[in-house]
């Protein structure tokens, strides 16, 4: 008697593994079998991938935080290992959140809310769920012929405009279920309905490279911020004034950590090595730097300096102080309101009252206090630095990390800048590219319309 009631009690757990959707629609009180989104429900519970409340309880109508999306997209991704720490300060180390959120910064799925905040507690938006799935899918971007009037991408912010078409298009949204509104909150049944959705059809797409009816052109620009305000939304620029590559290269590290254009301050006349020898009180370089009223001039400009809101300006320290080409770049725009970022490299001096003189020639501008670094310091240590400042910009230790998509920097990117070096060491001028040239952090040197 006692063997054929274990036998018995064996079978039933057998059996409730093998349970099918529709018998265990029980298991939540508040799901009915026949509601749009309880397939979504259960599909994703059978994976493993999102849970209920407890006690029996989906909660279909309530929110989804940010961090509880981060935990679900890294189960959805197989919860792959990963090392090292996120950027954001306000996610707490050995937290519940803390891998997937650290799998999600590194993948470029988040990039936070601006500042260095991720809110983790936050009811994730709809626009915010759509833009993870996005990025992560491959960031696919649509032409014109698919924005069809009336669709929700239209009322989505800026950032969110494409993320949100993405999935419309890609029919990630029930039919039967609640229209999308992308500034409003998630519920936990959308996550479920989404992300059900979303894993078909990369299920569909398993044997390509693709993951999109749409287009396979892929977006490289990074994408913007998840946070809907406009302080997280800043543009920024990271000019730079480098003759020996010291300078540029901590220039190319701050703009590739922040996703910013660069530009590359360029002398009309190129320095030569004979220009910059300074223990001769002749040369070019020391009679400028001992003039007040010395304004190299500088071949090509910034067109569109009207559009940033934070400005990095680099430069080496030439007896003490900036290079009177900096002057020249600084007095060239107006500034006023634009908060100024100034760094400089340097073998031994520190950055000195370089910064403060510079603050003259812009008054009217927001300075922040400036950094001095060798030319050899680290990426984690430029990142570091960036999000100290409390700026509203954030920098990421692998803001182009490639995660499976065409994301990642292009081999000639890193070719024309080994060939830059190169070319700088040996001549002390841009010669390698056309003057005034100027690129984002994720392509390479190009001529300014």
């Amino acid at each position: 008697m006692k063997k054929k009631l274990i036998a018995i009690v064996l079978c039933a757990l057998i059996a409730a593994t093998f349970v099918c959707p529709a018998l265990a629609a029980d298991a939540y009180s508040d799901v009915d079998d026949g509601a749009w989104y309880a397939q979504g429900v259960y599909a994703l519970g059978e994976r493993g991938i999102m849970n209920g409340m407890g006690g029996g309880m989906f909660a279909p109508d309530g929110t989804f935080t940010r961090a509880q999306l981060a935990a679900v997209m890294y189960r959805m991704a197989g919860s792959p290992e990963v090392t090292g720490e996120d950027a954001f300060t306000d996610t707490e180390a050995g937290a519940w959140y803390e891998t997937p959120v650290l799998w999600a910064s590194q993948s470029g799925i988040v990039n936070g809310m601006g500042g260095g905040i991720f809110a983790p507690n936050e009811a994730v938006t709809q626009e915010q769920l759509a833009v993870m799935l996005w990025r992560d899918a491959g960031s696919y971007v649509l032409g014109d012929e698919y924005k069809t009037e009336g669709g929700a991408w239209a009322d989505a912010s800026e950032w969110a405009k494409m993320g949100v078409l993405w999935c419309e298009v890609e029919k990630l949204t029930n039919e039967n279920g609640a229209p999308l509104e992308p500034k409003a909150p998630a519920t936990r049944a959308q996550v479920a309905d989404i992300i059900y959705h979303c894993i078909l059809l990369k299920e569909s797409f398993a044997n390509t490279d693709a993951v999109s009816a749409a287009t396979k052109t892929a977006d490289t620009t990074g994408g913007e911020d998840e946070s809907q305000t406009a302080e997280a939304q800043k543009k920024v620029l990271v000019a730079c004034f480098s003759c020996t590559e010291n300078t540029a290269r901590i220039a190319e590290l701050a703009a590739d950590a922040m996703g910013a254009d660069l530009y590359r301050i360029t002398p009309e006349t190129p320095y030569t090595s004979e220009d910059l020898n300074y223990k001769d009180d002749t040369t070019r370089a020391t009679r400028e730097q001992h003039d007040d009223s010395a304004r190299p001039a500088i071949s090509g400009s910034v067109e569109n300096m009207a559009d940033y809101d934070v400005i990095f300006i680099g430069y080496p320290i030439w007896w003490g102080q900036a290079p009177k080409i900096m002057y020249s770049f600084v007095e060239s725009y107006d500034l006023s309101g634009k908060t100024i970022v100034p760094f400089c490299t340097s073998g031994s001096s520190s950055i000195g009252t370089s910064a403060d003189n510079l603050k003259k020639s812009a008054a009217d501008a927001n300075w922040t206090d400036g950094r001095r670094f060798s030319g050899g310091d680290s990426r984690d240590s430029v990142v570091s630095w960036i999000n100290s400042l409390s700026i509203g910009v954030e920098a990421k230790e692998n803001a182009h990390k490639n995660k499976g998509c065409v994301k990642s920097q292009p081999l000639f990117f890193y070719l024309n800048a080994a060939r830059a070096r190169y070319a700088m060491t040996i001549a002390c001028s841009v010669v390698s590219f056309p003057s005034g040239s100027k690129r984002s952090a994720s392509t390479p040197f190009i001529t300014p319309a």
